[in-house]
């Protein structure tokens, strides 16, 4: 009888770490963030956010649309319901109650994503003159332009971008292999290759670029890009994700761009914009996004061509 117990003790705990791993970390950190907003309105009504039900959790929506964006309200919605379902608890959100107050919050707002800036091509080239005029050290002057070329190159995510490590790379006679061992899209560790061909112009070129980082950070394992310590010395510890930010910020802020409504994501919306400008089409942006769905890309192409195929250009004035 204890030995039973005790297999079905394993077995749950089993279960439990299951559970867990079949959502990335991060993932699991919002839900509990976006959780504990809606566990404080309902402590200040007097409500019950655990387990709740839906007349509670439309309240709490119609709430968060007075000063919240819609995609917002649909990211609490699914972690509410998420946090229910791993505490063991069922929560209907497709409840009318819950739907029809949606419907009518989206008609009263509006669906409209504003997203950041992409970053594009003069933006890329003005960032890159900015650093080689820096007075600055070389080597944090090949680090930030390699990060931002590879970064734009490659259509990644910042996440992505700092994750690859010396073992990942594959250089080749056509420029770099790089493979992604997981991604916010590919939980499961799937992975992808991403091929960065040379460029002509040596100065803006990912793969020259990288390849200088290398010689001169004499990196051979591990982590490729890493952080400074005073003095410029470069440390073991890999590059936080929040660093790609910081660095686009301030390079830009430097140029004399406004640099607001830039982020990390700039250099991924920015392959994916430029890409689609210059005629590549909907497959080829995603094989090196990593988009799996075409929804986001068509996006990029729509406002990639939002001139150029503009009905406008026939009228004759």
């Amino acid at each position: 009888m204890n030995e039973l117990t005790s297999d079905l003790k394993s077995l749950y705990e089993a279960t439990l770490n299951n559970l867990k791993s079949s959502k990335a970390n991060n993932t699991l950190r919002a839900y509990k963030s976006d959780f504990r907003d809606f566990e404080a309105f309902c402590a200040k009504h007097g409500l019950n956010s655990l387990p709740s039900e839906p007349k509670i959790v439309s309240l709490y929506l119609t709430h968060l649309s007075k000063n919240s964006k819609f995609s917002t309200l649909r990211r609490r919605l699914v972690s509410i319901s998420m946090v229910h379902k791993l505490k063991g608890h069922y929560l209907d959100i497709k409840h009318p109650i819950i739907l029809e107050n949606l419907m009518g919050i989206k008609r009263v707002k509006g669906n409209i994503q504003n997203g950041k800036k992409p970053l594009l091509i003069n933006h890329l080239k003005t960032i890159i003159n900015v650093i080689n005029e820096e007075k600055i050290g070389d080597i944090k002057k090949l680090r930030d332009k390699s990060i931002i070329l590879i970064g734009f190159g490659g259509g990644f995510r910042r996440s992505e971008l700092v994750s690859i490590n010396y073992e990942d790379l594959e250089f080749v006679q056509e420029g770099i292999k790089i493979t992604i061992r997981r991604s916010k899209t590919d939980q499961f560790g799937e992975g992808m290759i991403k091929g960065l061909p040379y460029f002509t112009n040596e100065k803006y070129c990912p793969v020259n670029n990288l390849k200088k980082w290398l010689e001169i950070s004499k990196i051979k394992s591990g982590p490729i890009f890493k952080r400074f310590s005073k003095g410029l010395n470069l440390t073991s510890e890999r590059l936080s994700d929040q660093s790609v930010v910081i660095l686009i910020k301030e390079y830009l802020n430097i140029a004399g761009i406004e640099n607001k409504n830039f982020a990390g994501h700039s250099l991924r919306s920015g392959f994916a914009t430029v890409a689609a400008d210059s005629g590549a089409d909907e497959r080829s942006i995603m094989a090196m996004t990593g988009h799996k769905t075409s929804q986001m890309v068509r996006r990029y192409i729509r406002e990639a061509n939002i001139f150029k195929n503009n009905a406008l250009n026939k009228i004759k004035i």
